[in-house]
């Protein structure tokens, strides 16, 4: 009887682009039967944000981030070729006319598959994100739960 293997993605991009390909590895490593792990952490943790404007209490600066980033999958920017909110629209429907899943899909799909998908609580608490702006169904973990789930791992992947 083989090990199981494991694959453990650090999401740190706020990027669609970077997003998208730590998203469509997990998939991937999912249906090789791999257990996976995508822990977000910093600009990561916007692929986890809801779309919509949660109502939660929080300080000025708390504020003031929540404003400032992308809310939801589907609102990020790209890492090369933004031009200002125009090259997301453009790769969206380059992506459409070749069948590609957006963010939001390749999310959904990893949690059927039973990704592990965890948001960075200290980045949360510096950020002032509250787990009520989250999307349903992930955990919250230090990075010491991330430590663990990657020190034996066989793919360990930073994006």
């Amino acid at each position: 009887m083989s090990e199981k293997k494991t694959t453990n993605i650090i999401l740190f991009s706020g990027d669609y682009d970077k997003a998208m390909a730590a998203f469509i590895i997990a998939n991937g490593a999912a249906a090789y039967d791999h257990e996976v792990t995508i822990f977000a952490t910093f600009w990561g943790l916007n692929a986890f944000r809801k779309d919509e404007p949660v109502p939660v209490k929080k300080g000025f600066l708390e504020n003031m981030f929540g404003k400032m980033m992308p809310r939801g999958a589907e609102k990020m920017g790209l890492s090369q070729m933004n031009f200002a909110g125009i090259g997301p629209k453009l790769i969206k429907r380059v992506m459409k006319k070749h069948n590609a899943l957006p963010l939001g899909d390749l999310i959904s799909m990893a949690q059927e598959q039973d990704v592990k998908l965890v948001a960075c609580t200290m980045t949360m608490d510096l950020l002032g994100l509250q787990k009520e702006e989250l999307i349903d169904g992930i955990e919250y973990a230090g990075v010491a739960a991330y430590l663990a789930d990657a020190e034996d791992g066989n793919v360990n992947l930073f994006i």
